[in-house]
């Protein structure tokens, strides 16, 4: 079955057509900015703006940047206050007049990873990590999703979260080059490995890509390797999330 997979981020909003039974994608990614109020109303209306760019009918997987308990936003994470307690499943039902599951955005992206790429098989606790905006986390035992296991809110120093310190986003805003950043990076790791153990941790997002410019700065014990989606995983795991809704919805 082909399903509209729709990927949320702090600094975009990006859609395409899947396959759902193979994780293949069949159309070209659309992209549109992230409204720069990241407020509900202007979000969702540019959600419908992807959706009605596919002129699609159908189910639709959403992979949204905060933690997602029955479709309602527990935190706002990178966006606005007042997403806080909003049920986004609704409110992009409502806009786009059709069926919308709605999971974490790090969880669709592991989901897509365990299920289509290189984690499928893989057994024990696997942590994926996508780094963007902020730093998202999906934890697989034994290739269950166990949801929300959001890592990248771990308190740091003076920060509130570690990921406005180590997410690619403070890459960009302070310019770091791959050592400084990756160093920063592998303290988060190494919270990660000490919190919870992980058998191996799979990265994502845009900046995995660049996984051998930072690769050296990774000094943990625990296997790290690049998700072989990438920045597609996250539309590939919310289109699949779409027909798979029971056990993670």
């Amino acid at each position: 079955m082909n399903v509209l997979g729709i990927d949320i981020g702090g600094s975009g909003m990006k859609g395409a057509l899947i396959d759902s039974f193979t994780g293949e994608m069949l159309t070209e990614r659309f992209r549109i900015p992230t409204p720069e109020s990241k407020k509900p109303k202007d979000m969702a209306q540019v959600f419908k703006e992807i959706v009605d760019h596919f002129d699609y009918k159908g189910p639709i997987g959403c992979g949204f940047p905060t933690v997602i308990k029955h479709g309602i936003c527990k935190s706002p994470g990178n966006l606005h206050k007042k997403w806080l307690g909003v049920n986004v499943k609704e409110l992009f039902s409502n806009i786009t007049g059709l069926p919308v599951t709605v999971i974490n955005d790090a969880d669709a992206a592991g989901y897509a990873t365990m299920n289509y790429g290189i984690g499928k098989g893989k057994g024990g606790l696997v942590i994926m990590i996508t780094i963007g905006t902020g730093l998202g986390s999906g934890a697989f035992l034994d290739g269950e999703l166990i949801p929300n296991f959001e890592l990248g809110q771990i308190p740091y120093k003076k920060y509130k979260k570690i990921e406005t310190w180590a997410a690619a986003s403070a890459k960009e805003r302070e310019e770091l080059s791959y050592k400084k950043w990756g160093k920063r990076f592998n303290v988060f790791l190494e919270f990660v490995e000490l919190l919870v153990s992980p058998d191996l941790i799979i990265l994502g997002g845009g900046t995995s890509k660049d996984f051998d410019q930072f690769r050296e700065y990774i000094k943990i014990d625990t296997p790290v390797i690049p998700a072989e989606l990438r920045n597609h995983a996250g539309i590939v795991g919310a289109a699949a999330a779409a027909l798979h809704q029971a056990p993670i919805d």
